[in-house]
């Protein structure tokens, strides 16, 4: 298969195309050996068809092509789907590899000018902006960026799959080796042709929901393959560009980028987390941290054979040995002692070794680490005796790796979050309460009355439950969840499970029903001093209206005589999670938007009046109607004066995948965070950040409050739209792909609120239409475009302010990457209605595509960043088949009841949703 590059055509990219080139001809031959050149030449057709069709609009082409689509056979189908969604993960693969040589360019000093958004670059303009290295260190004291896994479903591609996309990358690096010879190439190439054969050969489709365990699994893949060693290599390269540019001060960078989880202890909606299997998620995370450390220490003895025959080692070294001789039963662990006598180092790595064995598998072992800052005491004792006879060079090397390593992930390897619905607490409460005779009925109180009971009963001594007392199966599991905290902490470290997220925060009431629940296992006591904990409560605000009531909900909590903030060093935190997907969901884009950004302002404004920072957990999804953009496009979208508390931004699905799965890659992607990082704070601590206009915080009311009611007035007000929705898109379908252990639908219901939104975008994603993405913007933006000098406020706007230009700026990604063409021909499995409902899809489109244009002052959507506008550009035409034939298939299929042949197609339909989510990058 051949195509033009999807990127431009500069000089620059020629090893791209050429990249293109060489793996879509391996493909056409992986396919001449699958289905022999009929499938070649039926794939080309299709293709040539779509690029037409592309290129002229003319719809006796659509017709054609259709008609092609129409007469295959199943067989020759499923072929032509395989042949197109592999093309795409191929390109994928080659873009990636791009990615690398273009970043691996700038670091050799080829390219002409410092990459965008370096580490180097960031402190360069620290060093610019005339901060000293007394405001730089300040500042590194007080920054935090923690990326939190989740298991959210929409990574649509087996681990089988991902892992040959691996072995091809890694393939494709070789064939990059100038040095390599025409043999070797040649041989390279053989052994691409074999993987992509393989790739043909195997089955795409997951056949069975993956266990919790499974998406656990699959998160310590990434720690495994990438982060544990990409982590701290950006810590060290921040180290040197300082080193480079304050040389008048020996640099340790705090550890500042972190990487946590929701995996196995996110509950939301998913009957499958249990206690117990947040127990074994915490074992697996330990299993995995000791091994890499074992490993570690391994390669040390290797290389530490210094001899006190040679060199004089400081008495501090031998004084620890004499303690491991007492402390560590070697043979109990099937050990010996270093056979050289001579060799410290050796005889001090093989007792720390033995340790770790005892505190992986015997924590209450006598010769065990009772926690992590044990083993970094070891490791920083060989540290200091290295640097008496010179030996720096190892300590500055894989020994300052390892206890980066320990800094970063102690024991615990990831600090797992907990996150249960609201509803889960009171409906426990409910019970526990009337069970007690305290009040019958504590679900149907007022807001007021909960808070007052529940500081009660916070401040009453005595403990609410005991073991004697019967409850439902959900109560005992409530209760069981906040044991097992208890436990984790103190077997894994607090480090272990430090926050407790709330979904659905609707009144300070979902806050204070935590800490209670929090106080029965004394995670939470009073004190002399005051109230002090070791669980940290995080509401999580997620619908338009819990925004706007936030500073209420906040303030309220802040107040109150229960409160306890988390404690950093030099000032207290409060967690605060924002939802980007079902704000979206419930209000429509710029609504959403605009809400959350409000909500920051207020809430860091409160927050600082009672001197607490604010860490905002930004939960953001990969796709645009989700909050998705690039990791530094998100850090420097945030209002200035929130980043002193930190940052946290989940990352999920097909974003793990795309960003961690390949070191050079991952180290990119968090050097454009850090890079993001340092500068937005700098200008907030240390710089003039300017505020928004007045006006235009007024302006934006307006715009907003437009939007918001054409959007709701569609989707929740039109009774056509929910079953336009669930017909005009391949929602049902999505529900069979099996890319994650939980439901779809938080609860057992078909309402459009008990719909995830992870469903909602993805649906709307693979029928080209993007609606969450853009919808009723326009609307919102008219408001203003129509009032005198609208036209030169909202322009003034994208020049001036960071978030309106950026909010502007996803508009133009979403408009582009959307489809009306192809959108339409899925709204023709909604019938008539559905017709007329997509006309008013269609011209909001157009209306909010005109304001987009008239506001950037430009010709075509996407002229600022040519280079997606192209790629966009190219690539459309080779998902458009895949579109048509899942359009086809969904007609069909949907006519069937439970025939075999309906089986098929709904495969063949799932096949499709894979290749589309390959083409777009992005599913939900």
């Amino acid at each position: 298969m051949n195509r033009p590059t999807p990127s431009l055509e500069t000089e620059r990219d020629h090893p791209l195309r050429k990249d293109v080139r060489f793996l879509g001809h391996i493909l056409g031959d992986v396919l001449v050996m699958q289905g022999g050149p009929t499938l070649l030449q039926q794939v080309e057709e299709i293709r040539e068809l779509t690029k037409q069709l592309r290129a002229s609009g003319d719809l006796e082409l659509l017709e054609r092509c259709k008609q092609v689509i129409q007469r295959l056979s199943p067989s020759m189908r499923r072929d032509v789907i395989r042949a197109f969604a592999i093309y795409f993960q191929l390109v994928n693969i080659a873009e990636q590899n791009h990615r690398i040589r273009r970043h691996r360019a700038y670091r050799r000093g080829e390219a002409e000018s410092a990459q965008p958004f370096s580490i180097e670059g960031a402190v360069r303009t620290l060093k610019e902006m005339d901060l000293t290295a007394e405001q730089v260190e300040s500042m590194l004291g007080q920054l935090s960026l923690e990326l939190v896994m989740t298991a959210h479903p929409t990574e649509a591609m087996r681990r089988t799959i991902l892992d040959i996309h691996h072995r091809i990358a890694t393939l494709m690096a070789k064939v990059d080796d100038p040095l390599i010879t025409e043999v070797e190439k040649n041989q390279f190439r053989d052994e691409l042709l074999g993987e992509v054969l393989t790739l043909w050969q195997s089955d795409e489709l997951r056949h069975r929901k993956p266990s919790v365990l499974d998406e656990v699994r699959n998160g310590l893949y990434y720690m495994d393959e990438t982060l544990f060693e990409v982590l701290p290599e950006v810590h060290r390269e921040l180290e040197y560009a300082l080193e480079r540019y304050y040389p008048e001060r020996k640099w340790h960078v705090p550890c500042f980028l972190w990487f946590g989880s929701w995996i196995g202890g996110d509950r939301d909606g998913n009957p499958w987390v249990t206690p117990e299997v947040t127990w074994k998620t915490l074992e697996m995370q330990r299993g995995l941290v000791m091994q890499k450390y074992e490993h570690s220490l391994r390669q040390l003895i290797k290389k530490l054979s210094y001899s006190t025959r040679m060199v004089e080692i400081p008495s501090e070294l031998f004084d620890s040995l004499k303690k491991d001789e007492q402390e560590v039963d070697l043979g109990d662990i099937g050990q010996g002692k270093w056979r050289n006598e001579h060799e410290p180092y050796r005889r001090k790595c093989t007792y720390m070794l033995a340790r770790l064995r005892h505190t992986r598998f015997n924590q209450k072992e006598r010769g065990a680490y009772h926690h992590s800052d044990a083993f970094l005491a070891d490791l920083k004792l060989i540290d200091q005796s290295l640097r008496t006879h010179q030996a720096d060079t190892i300590a500055d090397g894989e020994l300052a790796r390892l206890i980066r390593q320990v800094e970063l992930f102690g024991f615990h390897l990831l600090t797992l979050d907990i996150r249960q619905d609201s509803g889960e607490h009171e409906a426990a409460l409910t019970e526990i309460l009337a069970s007690l005779g305290i009040v019958s009925d504590y679900k149907g109180l007022s807001e007021e009355e909960k808070v007052k009971l529940l500081t009660e009963l916070l401040l009453d001594p005595r403990p609410l439950t005991s073991s004697f007392m019967d409850f439902s199966a959900e109560t005992r599991e409530c209760l069981r969840l906040f044991e097992i905290i208890a436990q984790a902490q103190k077997e894994f470290g607090p480090a272990a499970i430090r926050n407790y997220l709330i979904s659905m925060t609707q009144g300070t009431s979902d806050l204070l029903e935590v800490v209670l629940l929090a106080k029965q296992v004394g995670l939470w006591r009073q004190t002399p001093e005051g109230p002090i904990s070791s669980l940290h409560v995080v509401p999580l605000l997620e619908t338009i209206d819990d925004l706007h009531r936030a500073g209420e909900i906040m303030e309220a909590y802040y107040r109150h005589p229960c409160f306890v903030p988390d404690r950093k060093p030099g000032f207290a935190v409060q967690e605060i999670m924002l939802g980007y997907s079902d704000s979206n969901k419930d209000g429509g884009v710029l609504t959403a938007n605009w809400e959350l950004f409000r909500a920051q302002k207020e809430l860091s404004r409160l927050s600082s009046r009672y001197d607490l920072a604010v860490r905002f957990f930004h939960g953001r999804g990969g796709a645009l109607g989700r909050g998705g953009s690039p990791l530094n496009q998100s850090i420097m979208a945030q209002p200035p004066e929130t980043l002193d508390g930190g940052v946290k931004i989940t990352e999920q699905g097909e974003v793990l995948s795309s960003r961690y799965a390949l070191k050079p890659i991952a180290y990119r992607s968090l050097e454009q965070a850090t890079s993001a990082l340092l500068v937005s704070a700098a200008g907030a601590f240390f710089g003039e950040t300017p505020e928004p206009e007045p006006r235009w915080l007024e302006w934006m009311e307006i715009t907003s409050t437009a939007a918001r009611n054409h959007y709701q007035g569609l989707v929740f007000k039109d009774e056509r739209f929910i079953p336009f929705f669930h017909q005009a898109t391949p929602l049902p379908e999505i529900g069979e792909l099996n890319i994650g252990s939980r439901p779809s639908r938080r609860k057992n219901s078909q309402a459009f609120t008990s719909l995830r939104a992870i469903p909602w975008v993805f649906s709307w994603t693979q029928s080209r239409n993007l609606f969450p993405a853009w919808f009723a913007a326009g609307t919102g933006l008219k408001q203003l475009l129509e009032e005198e000098g609208g036209l030169e406020s909202l322009r003034e706007m994208y020049q001036s302010w960071t978030f309106f230009r950026t909010l502007v700026d996803n508009l133009q990604m979403a408009l582009a990457k959307a489809d009306l063409v192809i959108a339409r021909e899925y709204s023709s499995l909604a019938g008539e209605e559905g017709a007329e409902l997509f006309r008013t899809i269609e011209a909001e489109y157009r209306s909010t595509r005109e304001t987009v244009l008239a506001i950037t002052g430009q010709k075509e959507i996407l002229d600022h960043i040519p280079v997606i506008q192209e790629s966009i550009r190219l690539r459309n035409p080779y998902v458009d088949p895949l579109s048509f034939i899942q359009v086809y298939l969904l007609s069909e299929s949907r006519r069937e009841e439970h025939s075999q042949t309906r089986q098929d197609e709904l495969e063949q339909v799932l096949m499709t949703i894979n290749g589309i989510a390959a083409g777009l990058r992005n599913t939900g």
